[in-house]
């Protein structure tokens, strides 16, 4: 693999500027994620991609997306049709087990059909949380049920799909944001609830889908495992939570460093969250005031996270791999017809 930083990056349209370009070319990131910001014709998201990769000197360079369905859908009508949300999923699979997995595998296989001919190559799904009541909507009906078996069941399958597809599937938000009484992206949540029960609830969709290759942190303190940084940037969380309890090998990725519920400036949450023993830092906003000291402060991927991004990538796929998408989109809308 060509040398990269260890960093996913996002930009600002449909297409990359000038300034972007150059940004890209000498800076390398490991990624590139997308926004309903960069969302064009599917043209221009081929190109868009392409070019990517082409600036940094990758095929394999993953671009990533949040596509889950409901109100988190980047990429909608004409490209791809409006998907249901996790909870729909979960309704169907309260009434019918076998049809919530298969409605579940058949909506990322269909994911996967959209995303791949346009170059996208990772989706961050599924989500993994498991809302409490009183909880901030900003998981809400994001998530497949108020259980940790039905939301490990129904994660499992629809990041099996994605594999299947040849797009690679992102769980988050590890070790679980479910509890979360306020919106990261505006404040830092506080989740005072006991190590024991975490255990019992919050952490177990991720130990059920730890196999999988990539996984995105929780920007929230968990007071009762470090009450003084949340995961994204605990040592304590990645080492002794992540990694050994959960079990979780793959490549471990931050939230959006952007988001307010981080401190300090760009460098600052860059190197904490690398220093906590994150893999790769994602950025999001395509602001490059911003971009900039993320880089600067980010090295060259190595040693085991180098290791577990090349893993990943090699699980990716290529355009045109899957098939009979028309059969599987039928017999989807089927399934969620009779329940809806």
């Amino acid at each position: 693999m060509t040398e990269s930083k260890a960093m996913i990056m996002g930009c600002a349209g449909t297409r990359l500027s000038a300034e972007e370009e150059a940004f890209f070319a000498t800076e390398r990131p490991w990624g590139l994620i997308l926004f309903a910001r960069n969302i064009g014709a599917a043209g221009e998201i081929a190109d868009l991609t392409a070019r990517f990769r082409q600036l940094v000197g990758r095929d394999a360079a993953p671009v990533f997306i949040d596509q889950e369905g409901g109100r988190v859908q980047r990429i909608r009508a004409p490209i791809a049709p409006d998907y249901p949300s996790g909870a729909v999923l979960g309704e169907i699979y309260r009434k019918d087990r076998e049809a919530g997995l298969h409605t579940a595998r058949l909506m990322s296989r269909l994911h996967a059909a959209d995303l791949l001919p346009l170059g996208i190559t990772a989706d961050c799904l599924p989500v993994l949380d498991v809302p409490v009541p009183g909880s901030h909507d900003v998981i809400g009906d994001r998530a497949y049920g108020h259980d940790a078996a039905t939301v490990a069941e129904l994660g499992e399958a629809a990041a099996e799909g994605l594999l299947e597809g040849g797009v690679l599937p992102v769980i988050k938000h590890i070790p679980g944001h479910g509890r979360a009484l306020v919106d990261s992206h505006k404040a830092l949540p506080e989740v005072d609830t006991d190590a024991q029960t975490l255990a019992r609830i919050d952490f177990v969709p991720f130990g059920a889908l730890s196999h999988m290759p990539m996984a995105m942190t929780a920007h929230v303190v968990y007071t009762a495992l470090d009450p003084d940084n949340p995961a994204t940037t605990s040592a304590r969380v990645v080492g002794e939570v992540i990694r050994e309890r959960i079990g979780f090998d793959g490549l471990l990725m931050t939230d959006d460093l952007s988001m307010h519920a981080l401190s300090g400036d760009f460098a600052a949450r860059t190197k904490a969250s690398l220093s906590a023993g994150c893999d790769v830092v994602l950025h999001c906003n395509g602001q490059m005031d911003e971009m900039r000291p993320v880089a600067e402060a980010t090295p060259l991927l190595s040693g085991k996270s180098r290791e577990r991004a090349e893993r990943a990538t090699a699980m990716a796929g290529v355009p045109g791999t899957v098939a009979r998408a028309d059969d599987l989109r039928a017999e989807f809308e089927r399934l969620v017809a009779a329940v809806a």
